[in-house]
């Protein structure tokens, strides 16, 4: 007899008050923002030489974002709990890797909140110069009032996910319709229009001319390094598993709603990007993102009046708001799986008893997002926290892969709760050719990574990147040694899936 998913919570537990549309709501709102409203486009400094290909990179990008999707599907379906990428690798895999997943993920995705909640002032600063405010678009541009102005929205939404997962959902689900229905501005206005009403907006404005410009030739190096990043526009669908302590009906939901925002989210990319590069020419794009941050509403501000291009900058910057909740949801909730399998210090899995939410480690990820803020402002370059989120969820979604292959053999018992794609020759398929197609896509990140000409050593994500594991790993194994004094069963702890 299953029980009830609306049981009392024990003391110091997560309360099940996420449904389906929650959680759906968590993984669309993770993936959708900087992702399309910034990234298709400044990847043209990002990676110079693509120029028309985005769209392409953009698709190819998709094909291990779906498998790595379907591994996440399965082993959620499996093991329904809290901080799912640490639980799954860990049961499944090893203690360790579960770790080095789950902490990569946490880092990379921490310093990406801060990096998000740093863009968003751009878009503040295209709505006040729509609206002609010259002088706040102005003060904008000041680095002083862009960090407070970053830090300001990012630490309420620490507030948002600190007063329960019941008030997080209340506020996430009308925000996100609200984000579609003025991201639907866009497409329809990138289709309607076209290069020639572009060319003419430019004139009119700027009293500039379009310079003519010819189509780039394709090469497989550039190709790859921007379907690498761009792959990061997919990341977000993740969060969803690691709400899985406060979900309804979990083993259902959860693969349901990795699926849900997937679909929806993947269409919407792929209909936003080709409507703005309908209009605006990759030649002014690449050239413009050279000079200052580049949007999309901010592009295609050229063609529509006033009214509707405020419209549409408003909706990236509540795409890009939505980010910010669901996302700390999701690195909170790892924190607090390492605390309660006690392999991170036991205050992290402290709960609010009337709140039910992890307190202790909502404010450590609101602090590790603060460092994302002050890196992308002092690095002058948001792309390194980018960079350092593709490097940490490629080894994630790899070793989420490799799980699936290990998990029958290491937890026979708990791989025979699958109930997604159950059967094994699917699964075996769909897991190493994730793993081959994300193992190459590292390879290419951290090869362009460290091949990049920069002023320090520590503006390459690969070097931050793997400080920050060894730090983390330090830490690891001083408290599982202590784990392991204590007289505790290691090798129960990490067979069992950890209580309610």
């Amino acid at each position: 007899m299953a029980v009830p998913d609306r049981a009392p919570p024990a003391q110091g537990a997560l309360k099940r008050e996420l449904g389906l549309g929650a959680l759906a709501a968590t993984g669309i709102c993770s993936m959708l923002g900087a992702s399309v409203y910034v990234v298709p486009f400044m990847i043209q400094r990002n990676v110079p030489g693509i120029g028309s290909w985005v769209l392409p990179a953009f698709l190819f990008a998709a094909l291990p974002a779906i498998l790595a999707a379907l591994a996440y599907a399965i082993l959620a379906s499996a093991m329904p709990r809290a901080g799912g990428s640490y639980l799954y690798a860990s049961r499944g895999l090893s203690p360790y890797l579960g770790f080095v997943a789950s902490f990569s993920q946490w880092f990379g995705l921490s310093i990406v909140i801060g990096v998000i909640a740093y863009i968003i002032v751009p878009f503040i600063r295209d709505i006040a110069l729509a609206l002609q405010w010259t002088q706040t678009a102005a003060l904008l541009e000041n680095g002083a009032v862009r960090v407070g102005l970053a830090l300001t929205m990012l630490w309420s939404f620490v507030g948002t996910n600190l007063l329960g997962s019941r008030f997080y959902a209340r506020t996430l689900i009308p925000l996100m319709a609200l984000m579609f229905s003025l991201g639907g501005i866009v497409v329809f206005a990138g289709f309607t229009h076209d290069a020639t009403d572009f060319a003419v907006g430019l004139l009119t404005r700027d009293n500039r001319v379009m310079a003519e410009g010819v189509d780039t030739a394709f090469d497989l190096n550039t190709f790859l390094a921007a379907a690498a990043i761009l792959f990061s526009s997919f990341i977000g669908f993740d969060s969803i598993a690691q709400a899985g302590g406060e979900a309804r009906n979990p083993r259902r939901n959860l693969p349901l709603a990795i699926g849900i925002a997937m679909l929806s989210v993947g269409g919407f990319y792929f209909l936003f990007t080709a409507a703005v590069y309908h209009t605006v020419p990759w030649q002014f794009v690449a050239e413009e993102s050279l000079r200052r941050d580049v949007t999309a509403p901010g592009l295609l501000s050229y063609v529509l009046p006033n009214g509707w291009a405020v419209a549409i900058i408003a909706g990236a910057a509540i795409a890009l708001l939505n980010d910010l909740p669901a996302m700390l949801l999701a690195v909170s909730r790892l924190m607090f799986a390492w605390a309660k399998d006690g392999i991170f210090p036991r205050a992290l899995g402290n709960v609010h008893p009337k709140r039910h939410t992890p307190q202790t480690a909502i404010l450590a990820s609101g602090m590790m997002a603060t460092v994302g803020i002050l890196g992308s402002h002092f690095a002058s370059d948001f792309f390194l926290g980018i960079d350092i989120m593709v490097t940490s969820m490629l080894v994630n979604f790899m070793l989420m892969c490799l799980t699936v292959i290990t998990l029958p053999k290491r937890n026979p018992a708990l791989a025979s709760k699958i109930t997604v794609l159950s059967h094994r020759p699917s699964q075996l398929a769909l897991a190493w050719l994730g793993m081959l197609m994300l193992v190459g896509f590292l390879i290419i990140h951290v090869r362009k990574d460290l091949s990049a000409e920069l002023s320090e050593w520590y503006f390459h994500s690969t070097p931050i990147w793997l400080i920050v594991m060894a730090l983390g790993s330090g830490v690891y194994f001083l408290e599982r040694g202590r784990l392991k004094n204590s007289g505790a069963d290691l090798d129960e702890v990490f067979k069992q899936l950890p209580p309610e």
